[in-house]
């Protein structure tokens, strides 16, 4: 199995890697239409982020990035509305790009087809995340296929993944806490589908 590992060395690089969609591993075409980059998978990633480190770690990359697109509007001669909407566009690429690399090209594919209903799409990639040799991209993987199932109504296969969930996510100590976890984790998938004009539940 093929994995893409980039480096992100400056503010630039990682938004020319926001710019850009697609994932790794044998999923790649099945996850190709579920995807794509924009600010719902900035939101569906942020879920992931959240379980695995808590908060919102990335909003100082966010600043960053709108600090940063006023100065090259500035000094492009773009201003008013149009300087204001690079900025947001901007930093939400920034955003996007850091969720990725720090949960995984796959892990972020299968949340953001979670999302979207795409039930299939993000297991096929969270079962990719999950042999990653990289401990945060393989533990983002097991938290998108349970619940992903658990979004689907399948509870018992939900809860099969808590004991590998708990090994290795230092913040879930028993099974109780993991299916808090997991709760809480498909009320704000609900929330975000939402916010974006999708049902919150699958048919």
């Amino acid at each position: 199995m093929r994995r893409m590992k980039r480096v992100l060395s400056t503010l630039s690089v990682v938004a020319i890697l926001g710019a850009t969609s697609g994932c790794t591993g044998q999923s790649g075409e099945r996850a190709a239409e579920g995807a794509g980059v924009g600010a719902l998978a900035g939101a569906a990633g942020g879920l992931v982020s959240g379980l695995l480190w808590g908060g919102d770690p990335l909003e100082s990359a966010a600043r960053g990035a709108v600090i940063g697109g006023t100065s090259g509007a500035v000094a492009g001669g773009v201003s008013g509305a149009k300087a204001d909407k690079a900025q947001a566009e901007a930093a939400e690429q920034q955003k996007i790009a850091a969720l990725r690399a720090r949960i995984g090209e796959d892990a972020f594919a299968g949340v953001t087809a979670l999302a979207e209903c795409k039930h299939g799409v993000a297991e096929a990639n969270a079962q990719v995340a999950a042999q990653s040799k990289d401990s945060n991209y393989a533990l983002a993987g097991l938290w998108v296929d349970a619940i992903s199932r658990a979004d689907r109504g399948d509870l018992a296969g939900a809860r099969s993944f808590y004991s590998e969930i708990i090994k290795w996510d230092r913040s879930v100590e028993n099974e109780e806490q993991a299916e808090a976890k997991l709760q809480n984790s498909l009320t704000e998938l609900q929330n975000i589908r939402k916010r974006y004009k999708l049902p919150a539940t699958c048919s």
